[in-house]
């Protein structure tokens, strides 16, 4: 019997080879920066410990101190959990620890998750990331370890397929990593490749590389247990191969992921876009990988996004907002309207901005002089203002605690705000031994 000939493609007929990917390396990637070390303070709610002041601290409407033994050098806000960095690279963590996003066991000391700890890891972390409820550290060698848990409409997803990872479990092996972002549930890695891979929920499409029929676990054409594993082990986004594309830094949104291309100002986005917080010009989910041209019109130092709006921070210091108006979020006064496209924020005007942050409906920015300013929805005191009232632009911050300390970094999660700040000497400045005030 003669042998069966295959069929020529379209492009072996016509002669055309097919597009190859260049070989490329990141040598480095921008990092929050480690080289400064100060105290943590923290407001807004602390109903499961995420403010780390102990079981009888509950609320907090203005900064007030955690008293730490270690020098922080970064601090990530979690939905009800705060994770801290220290100078030696080890990772503490406390808050709500019910699905395993402190990365320790509570169960045998009593309110063992309101009080700061330290989490067991083979090497020294270089950077930290949080979610809703999960938590992932990248090690000096390129892994990556993860510990908690995804959600879905569904409820838990596990982090594996084994359920819910209560300790360290190295999550990407294989890869050196560059870089690591948290959404409210899913974990973005950027490897020393220029690659880009994702894990987590997909329903909002914020993994880049599902469809709409495939980005729930229970997809007709998923057949369970398998779609689940195709969602929690991470893969590679969904990018069109005769676009050669490689990447140099990563942002995670709470429902979306921002990719920038390697050696250029374009931005590639993919998640929730229902008040164009992702910069595209329209209002449904983008379940692959697209370029957001108002994004790549700037060139960004970072990119912080929450449920439905974004702020971001140029390399000259300016800072934009996009997105929904509700509670102030976008700093743009009272009676502004829905942002459809990036809009600086005109208080910022004549200052130097460093270092942005937001959480669910909150907005923050450092200067260059040290100033935090917040603004957005205040209800349970998040903002940190003294009050609860919202504020619709920035606000400057401040407590009998945080002095003339000067601000370096925030993070925002659900309903409380975690700052680090620094004086010439963290250790010795009046009033750390005073009670916290109210």
């Amino acid at each position: 019997m003669s042998t069966k000939r295959r069929r020529p493609s379209a492009t072996e007929e016509i002669g055309v080879k097919k597009a190859k990917r260049i070989k490329f390396t990141l040598d480095s990637v921008l990092l929050p920066s480690i080289t400064e070390n100060g105290v943590v303070l923290v407001t807004g709610a602390g109903d499961f410990g995420q403010l780390g002041l102990g079981p009888d601290i509950l609320e907090k409407c203005r900064p007030a101190l955690i008293k730490l033994d270690h020098e922080i050098v970064d601090i990530c806000a979690g939905g009800m959990h705060t994770v801290c960095l220290t100078k030696d690279g080890k990772v503490i963590t406390f808050g709500c620890n019910d699905e395993g996003a402190l990365g320790r066991s509570t169960a045998d000391k009593e309110e063992a998750e309101f009080i700061p700890d330290m989490v067991v890891l083979p090497s020294k972390v270089v950077q930290i990331s949080a979610g809703d409820s999960h938590t992932a550290a990248l090690l000096d060698d390129g892994r990556v370890f993860a510990w908690g848990t995804f959600r879905d409409s569904h409820g838990n997803m596990g982090l594996t397929l084994s359920g819910n990872e209560k300790l360290p479990y190295e999550i990407l092996p294989g890869q050196h990593v560059m870089k690591i972002a948290s959404g409210a549930d899913h974990i973005v890695f950027l490897t020393k490749q220029g690659d880009v891979y994702t894990c987590g929920c997909a329903e909002q499409g914020q993994l880049g590389r599902t469809s709409i029929r495939t980005s729930s676990r229970n997809a007709r054409n998923g057949f369970g247990k398998g779609q689940l594993e195709k969602l929690l082990l991470p893969g590679l986004i969904s990018l069109k191969a005769s676009l050669r594309l490689h990447f140099d830094n990563i942002w995670g949104g709470t429902y979306a992921t921002f990719a920038k291309v390697a050696n250029k100002d374009d931005i590639y986005v993919f998640g929730l876009n229902n008040y164009y917080q992702i910069g595209l010009p329209n209002t449904v989910p983008q379940y692959l990988p697209k370029l957001s041209k108002d994004f790549s019109k700037y060139k960004w130092e970072m990119i912080c996004s929450a449920q439905h709006h974004t702020i971001g921070l140029t390399k000259d210091g300016k800072v934009y907002a996009i997105g929904r108006k509700e509670y102030g979020r976008l700093g743009l006064g009272e009676d502004c309207e829905e942002a459809q496209e990036l809009i600086k924020i005109p208080f910022f005007a004549d200052k130097k901005v460093v270092t942005i942050g937001c959480g669910s409906a909150t907005s923050f920015a450092v200067t260059d002089d040290g100033k935090l300013y917040g603004w957005g929805m205040g209800t349970v005191g998040q903002i940190g203002t003294g009050d609860e009232e919202d504020c619709v632009e920035p606000t400057l911050i401040k407590s009998k605690q945080m002095g003339e300390r000067k601000v370096f970094r925030v993070t925002s999660g659900g309903q409380h705000t975690a700052i680090l700040a620094m004086t010439s000497d963290n250790n010795n400045t009046k009033g750390d031994k005073e009670k916290n005030e109210s």
